[in-house]
């Protein structure tokens, strides 16, 4: 049998915080105009500390999404005590919630 090898399903992100989807659209999270986020990838504070560019992709401009970052190992996959710690939220271009400044 072969092993999933998407970093949302080994990360079991898939499974305890999403339910399996099928992508329908582009996503592009870029940090300070040059570090493009991708599944899997670790980053550190410094390199996140101002909140990213979000560009959504698809063809119907009617069509609205809500972008929620949440954490879903919070503080570590080892001791998740605060497990699907939402960082921030967007709604239709608006801040539902808002980017915490690390310090």
């Amino acid at each position: 049998m072969a092993r999933d090898r998407n970093p949302l399903v080994v990360g079991r992100v898939i499974g305890e915080v999403l339910d399996p989807f099928t992508r329908c659209i582009g996503l592009r999270v870029t940090y300070n105009n040059r570090r493009e986020v991708s599944n899997g990838c670790e980053y550190r504070p410094s390199q996140v500390l101002n909140q990213p560019r979000v560009d959504v992709g698809g063809d119907d401009l009617r069509t609205f999404y809500t972008l929620v970052m949440v954490d879903p190992d919070a503080p570590s996959p080892s001791d998740p005590s605060l497990r699907e710690y939402l960082h921030w939220a967007r709604s239709i271009g608006r801040s539902v919630s808002s980017y915490p400044s690390i310090s």
